[in-house]
């Protein structure tokens, strides 16, 4: 007689097992950290598919491929702020080029990439634009991402993102 396995209570399912379950689809990791007055490494955008808590600073983001997300990572010391860096990235499968970014393993595209205060808060206001709108800024065309970070390294005027943009942006991905 085979006894009967006894029902074991639901539990989630932890990293490990979540990563295994993606196969051939690769998992993004992307590290958080909040140290009060001195680090502080969040998201300002982006659904990830999990958020694993490590202890009581750290956390890990988990994305799937595609999904696209901003890291805001701003550092202190004794004498104030010393560090501001925004970056958007998409998540990637391991057949996309993808580029390697400290605390994202194991990478992922760079849209955007600003770093300094006036940089970093140029951006937010796009995203306070952006949001205004009604529109996810996880939403928003990868392109418009990509030429924001080019007009802020070329120092020229930032583009609008505007609901015609998004529109077509959204009728392009419709296209077979």
């Amino acid at each position: 007689m085979n006894p009967q396995p006894s029902a074991a209570p639901a539990t989630p399912p932890t990293f490990a097992a979540l990563a295994h379950q993606a196969g051939a689809a690769s998992l993004t990791r992307v590290s958080l950290a909040y140290i009060e007055q001195r680090i502080d490494l969040y998201l300002r955008f982006g659904e990830p598919a999990r958020i694993v808590r490590l202890d009581r600073w750290r956390r890990v983001a988990v994305f799937l491929p595609g999904a696209m997300f901003c890291r805001i990572r701003w550092h202190a010391n004794d004498y104030g702020t010393i560090r501001w860096q925004l970056m958007t990235m998409q998540a990637c499968t391991p057949q996309d080029a993808a580029q390697r970014i400290p605390g994202v393993l194991p990478g992922a595209r760079l849209l955007l990439h600003a770093e300094g205060e006036p940089a970093v808060r140029a951006v937010l206001a796009q995203l306070d634009a952006i949001e205004a709108l009604g529109i996810a800024p996880a939403d928003v065309s990868p392109a418009y991402w990509r030429t924001l970070g080019n007009r802020l390294a070329a120092r020229v005027p930032l583009p609008a993102y505007t609901a015609e943009r998004h529109a077509a942006w959204l009728a392009g991905r419709a296209l077979p």
